[in-house]
């Protein structure tokens, strides 16, 4: 009898006495599930206010030695003021490291140096992935992403003829540096690329210098590992422009 029962009333009655008459156990099974479906449905409500109780609240801290805010559930974030310096650095970053990459693409063509297509392939990538990180941050805060004219590269936005980043190659020297090929060509595009970050180092000098910019954090962190990512190639460049003048030598 006691088998074809629920578990939950069957086990109330292990170890027990059997009641002879299976109506009045029924009877009994029957008001003891009841009562347990009405403990369950009368703390249902306490349930759901505490779950309504429970709703995160978005907290501001407060400077040194003021008391935190709650701020209304609906506060959402926003995108950290930017300085014009910020954007003047990701738009004139981006032409700088442009002709960075142009530089390196001759690489493959005119010289046969191993190190220097090493050198080079690490250049050409890490700055093709900045680039875009810089056409990103721009993009998404609505803003050009180059300082040139639209429909007129050579002219900036205010009308006057477009100026070199600071360390930039001028034409002349990209011109020789394409009409090079083996050990000349290594000697000018190591003297170059030396040129070159160092003008960035410029860039990112001239950004922290400027008061009030610098301050994204997105900014920050891309112009010191940009400044440090570069001096360290620079001491890699100036090791292998000293190794070569030394072999030229003997």
């Amino acid at each position: 009898m006691l088998n074809c029962l629920p578990q939950s009333c069957s086990s109330l009655f292990r170890g027990k006495p059997v009641f002879r008459s299976s109506s009045r156990l029924l009877s009994l099974c029957a008001a003891l599930l009841a009562a347990g479906l009405s403990l369950t449905s009368s703390a249902s409500p306490a349930r759901a206010q505490q779950k309504d109780s429970s709703t995160p609240s978005v907290v501001q801290p407060g400077a040194p030695g003021q008391p935190t805010k709650t701020l209304p559930p609906s506060t959402k974030g926003s995108v950290p003021p930017r300085s014009p310096a910020d954007v003047e650095f990701m738009q004139g970053m981006i032409m700088h490291h442009q002709q960075a990459v142009e530089m390196t693409a001759l690489i493959p063509s005119h010289t046969g140096n191993k190190n220097l297509h090493s050198l080079g392939a690490r250049i050409s990538s890490s700055q093709s992935s900045e680039i875009r990180f810089m056409q990103r941050w721009l993009a998404a805060r609505g803003e050009a992403l180059s300082m040139a004219m639209p429909g007129m590269p050579e002219m900036d936005r205010s009308g006057r003829p477009m100026a070199l980043m600071p360390g930039m190659l001028t034409a002349e020297q990209m011109d020789a540096l394409r009409k090079a090929n083996g050990a000349e060509f290594d000697r000018l595009f190591l003297t170059g690329m030396i040129q070159h970050h160092n003008g960035a180092l410029i860039m990112v000098k001239d950004l922290f210098d400027t008061a009030g910019a610098g301050q994204d954090a997105d900014i920050f962190n891309f112009a010191t590992d940009a400044d440090n990512t570069q001096r360290a190639e620079i001491r890699i460049m100036e090791t292998m422009l000293q190794k070569k003048s030394s072999e030229e030598k003997q």
